[in-house]
């Protein structure tokens, strides 16, 4: 058994220019689990972020959206974990991956950022990188090139389709997940996708 998740953050861009952009896959993330566990995000000055509470099986848990532009969402997250006294290990990071076909969510523990500037920024201001990670496929472009462009643009209705399976899927192992039975979640949600394939 590891710890449990009290904190799980959602990354994307604000405003409505990037709201069904792909990088905004965290926040769709996010934003299906506080609907589906009746919380609500306000803004919170202080953290420069959305913020709410949810009750998961019995477990109360932070919801968070970082309002600053994804390659400075670690302001929001170290802010919060300060002020909270929240250690990595209680942390869960949501976020899209293009290293991920559309459909897939993997969970995992720790690792590099992959070049996925959220990631990288919340490496650097938390000084340590033993948090979780919830990563949503979200497709490859074909060309590194590309990459940016790609991520700024709405998925194709199919692809949203899938990554919305996905999510899905991943909110269905949440109680595991916050009860910090992440192993069990990850054998759920794993092995449901190789059924699928």
């Amino acid at each position: 058994m590891s710890e449990p998740i009290v904190l799980v953050v959602g990354l994307g861009n604000p405003g409505a220019r990037y709201e069904q952009t792909r990088h905004n896959a965290g926040f769709w993330f996010v934003d299906a689990l506080a609907d589906r566990a009746g919380g609500v995000l306000r803004h919170e000055g202080r953290f420069n972020a959305r913020l709410g509470q949810v009750t998961i099986d019995a477990r109360r848990c932070f919801l968070l959206k970082p309002e600053t532009f994804m390659n400075r969402s670690g302001q929001a997250v170290s802010a919060l974990c300060r002020y909270y006294k929240i250690l990595p290990a209680h942390l869960l990071v949501v976020h899209d991956d293009i290293d991920l076909a559309p459909g897939v969510a993997r969970l995992k523990r720790g690792g590099g950022h992959g070049g996925h500037n959220g990631l990288r920024d919340i490496i650097k201001a938390m000084g340590d990188n033993g948090f979780w990670r919830l990563r949503l496929g979200v497709g490859h472009p074909g060309t590194r090139d590309e990459v940016v462009d790609y991520v700024l643009h709405p998925p194709s209705h199919a692809q949203r389709r899938v990554i919305d399976e996905a999510i899905e899927a991943a909110l269905g192992v949440m109680p595991l997940v916050v009860a910090g039975e992440q192993e069990r979640a990850m054998h759920i949600l794993h092995s449901k996708e190789s059924r699928e394939r």
